[in-house]
């Protein structure tokens, strides 16, 4: 069976996200909330919804998302029960009627050769206005390829639209970064573990960008960059290796471009980018890193 699990906080478009899994075309799922010490009760509008499909309400007495979201994202999978597969779901996100049905019709193609599932997602407003296109992916495809695309503007991804396997997620776990921010991008890459995401591209996940989502904010630049510096060197250290030329070259111009945007490299980042740059390209790509490398050093000493 599969579990869907949804972290909660904010009420303000709590009803649309449980009006889309009360009107799946198969009910064959569990849904497990986890209301992280909220201020906004959402008990009443629960018990509409009771017996319109089988759910658990958990309320946490501390708040953790305020300080990290994958600890809340943790906690709330915590009180799930043994399903095989799970899907986080955003407290504003919707599902369009059919994704439960084609996750089951699709699951004899999948299991056992994919522990990523995801779907087709679109970008909704405050007024479930569509503000994107609908985002579709190739059926089958390396984390390594899908991260690049959306890297390059070309597609999008977030948390809401994936299912997971229990199993890669008790071998990695979420990794932590400042205000969760790239670890959904951190789990795709970890949790697939080396075989391809499998694509569901004729059910979509509606995915909510409003003020009330730390996606929607824009006084988070620091801790933004500070989650783009971190994720972006483990991209160096681990993942260079599966990237042509070009593209290894657009992903280390911007580990240190991230660098620049917060402070003066620190040695251990310049040895880094010289050692990928010494290993991975030509000698005219090292020396053009080695002026630069000289000329921030003078920069900074004058």
């Amino acid at each position: 069976m599969l579990a869907i699990v949804i972290p909660y906080y904010k009420l303000t478009f709590f009803e649309a996200t449980l009006e889309s899994l009360a009107n799946q075309m198969s009910m064959r799922f569990k849904v497990y909330i986890g209301d992280d010490a909220s201020p906004e009760d959402p008990s009443l509008l629960l018990e509409k919804y009771k017996g319109h499909f089988d759910y658990n309400y958990h309320r946490f007495e501390e708040n953790l998302g305020g300080e990290s979201l994958t600890k809340q994202w943790d906690r709330c999978v915590a009180i799930t029960g043994d399903e095989e597969w799970i899907m986080i779901l955003g407290d504003d996100d919707v599902l369009e009627e059919t994704v439960v049905a084609s996750w089951y019709e699709n699951y004899e193609i999948f299991n056992k050769k994919s522990n990523l599932v995801r779907f087709a997602s679109r970008i909704i407003d405050e007024e479930m206005q569509t503000v994107s296109e609908v985002y579709l992916h190739p059926v089958w495809e390396m984390e390594t390829d899908s991260f690049y695309r959306k890297f390059r503007d070309w597609s999008r991804s977030s948390l809401s639209e994936y299912v997971f396997s229990r199993a890669s997620y008790l071998k990695y776990g979420f990794h932590h970064y400042p205000l969760g921010w790239y670890s959904d991008d951190r789990a795709w890459f970890d949790f697939s573990d080396n075989k391809p995401i499998f694509t569901i591209n004729d059910s979509v996940v509606q995915v909510r960008v409003s003020e009330n989502s730390i996606s929607g904010k824009t006084d988070n630049i620091l801790k933004k960059n500070l989650a783009t510096l971190e994720f972006y060197k483990f991209i160096v250290l681990k993942k260079l290796k599966f990237y042509n030329k070009q593209q290894r070259n657009r992903l280390l111009d911007k580990y240190e471009n991230t660098i620049m945007k917060l402070r003066k490299p620190y040695l251990s980042e310049w040895f880094l980018i010289l050692f990928s740059y010494l290993k991975y390209f030509d000698a005219h790509s090292l020396k053009k890193v080695l002026k630069r490398f000289v000329k921030s050093a003078i920069r900074y000493e004058v």
